[in-house]
């Protein structure tokens, strides 16, 4: 039993530790972080980890867009010039905007949890999280209306 103490780390929001501010970074490493549980701390941090996994699971599929924009998938024709030309830049876009998705939700997760172990968390969604949303928006529906108008002129 000495072991699985060793591998995991209590939070003391009481006695907060030296470093606290850098939590994730305290060894042991890759051992859970075990807060009390007072009040609605047990459903915060579950809420937390499904908004990280949401952020993870949109950034898989801007990824999976990504790919299948710079490889051209078609079902039924081949892809015209234009479409050819435009494959690996708005590919590019898709993919960073993949990247810019992990990276947000986890520094959300990360900070989150590092206030919820001070006792200060709030919830609310801060302007980088809106910011990052406004781009991803403005970069899917362009990039509906550029297939949906590249798409009208082949015909």
């Amino acid at each position: 039993m000495p072991f699985i103490h060793s591998l995991t780390r209590l939070i003391d929001p009481v006695q907060p530790e030296p470093n606290s501010k850098h939590l994730f970074l305290l060894p042991p490493f890759v051992s859970p972080l075990l807060f009390p549980n007072e009040s609605s701390d047990a459903r915060d941090h579950l809420a937390n980890e499904r908004t990280f996994l949401s952020w993870l699971r949109l950034s898989v599929y801007m990824a999976i867009v990504a790919v299948a924009i710079v490889l051209s998938f078609h079902l039924k024709n081949e892809p015209s010039a234009i479409e050819k030309r435009i494959a690996v830049p708005v590919g590019l876009i898709f993919w960073i905007l993949s990247f810019a998705s992990l990276v947000n939700g986890c520094a959300n997760y990360v900070k989150t949890v590092t206030k919820y172990g001070r006792r200060e968390a709030l919830v609310q969604s801060g302007w980088k999280t809106q910011i990052i949303f406004t781009v991803m928006a403005c970069a899917i529906v362009a990039t509906c209306v550029l297939f949906l108008t590249t798409e009208s002129r082949v015909r």
